[in-house]
């Protein structure tokens, strides 16, 4: 992966492909490969004529780990996608975020709306503006002394996800506590791209797909049926439908 400075703070990122540019996004926990390249995104979208950007957030995979909750809002975290698309020189792009991804995604509109080509929400639908749950449980769970302490059943969901993916569980306490920020239904109002909300018919976290979709000017809602939070992310149901939306945006 390569690396770019974003305000002080290393990011790592990756850039395949050639096309029109979409930046990828990832979810809580995880990381550019585990989100997009491990499920297949990567080579689904460079075989569909894409150039696919994608960075690992701060505090996850190979970006530099931070412990102060003050850098980690979802605004804040939003910076780090303009900064790399400047890097890039790319003047607009498509986005598309998973989760905790679709939240900095919805930033991302609202403070450079210029660079927004269209936007995916993905897993993230009106609980993005209801709001998804108190983090406190789940920064308890990452700081228990073991995953056999943690009795929350989400909390013990992300430690054992933040386990497996080899994650800095002190940096992603930290970014639990302050990343969750909800947007509020006349921001929403404001996202003019064309956008599409998907969310797995199974998912008790993201909210509803439909409900997010009505309230954005240009929205659209993608079902993915049978898939909870956490396995949405690979599922052919939203991959065919993202290739959809992209071939039909303006």
């Amino acid at each position: 992966m390569k690396t770019f400075d974003s305000a002080g703070i290393k990011i790592a990122y990756r850039d395949e492909g050639a096309g029109d540019p979409i930046l990828l996004i990832h979810g809580f926990a995880s990381s550019s490969f585990m989100n997009w390249v491990y499920p297949g995104w990567f080579r689904t979208l460079t075989e569909a004529g894409r150039r696919v950007i994608a960075f690992d957030n701060r505090g996850h995979g190979e970006s530099e780990k931070l412990y102060d909750t003050a850098l980690y809002p979802a605004p804040v975290m939003a910076g780090d996608a303009a900064r790399l698309l400047e890097h890039l020189d790319i003047a607009r792009a498509d986005i598309m975020g998973y989760s905790m991804g679709a939240r900095i995604s919805a930033f991302l509109c609202l403070q450079a709306p210029e660079k927004v080509r269209s936007v995916i929400f993905g897993g993230l639908g009106l609980g993005m503006i209801d709001g998804v749950g108190a983090p406190e449980p789940i920064a308890e769970a990452l700081e228990a002394d073991s995953l056999d302490t943690v009795t929350d059943p989400v909390g013990r969901m992300f430690r054992k996800f933040a386990e497996n993916t080899k994650s800095d569980l002190k940096a992603l306490a930290a970014c639990m506590r302050a990343s969750r920020q909800t947007i509020t239904r006349r921001d929403a109002e404001t996202i003019t791209a064309p956008a599409l909300v998907a969310v797995g018919t199974r998912d008790e976290i993201a909210g509803n797909a439909a409900g997010l979709a009505a309230v954005l000017p240009n929205g659209r809602a993608l079902d993915i049926p049978g898939r909870d939070h956490m396995v949405a992310v690979g599922d052919k149901v939203y991959k065919a439908g993202v290739l959809e939306f992209l071939e039909e945006r303006p």
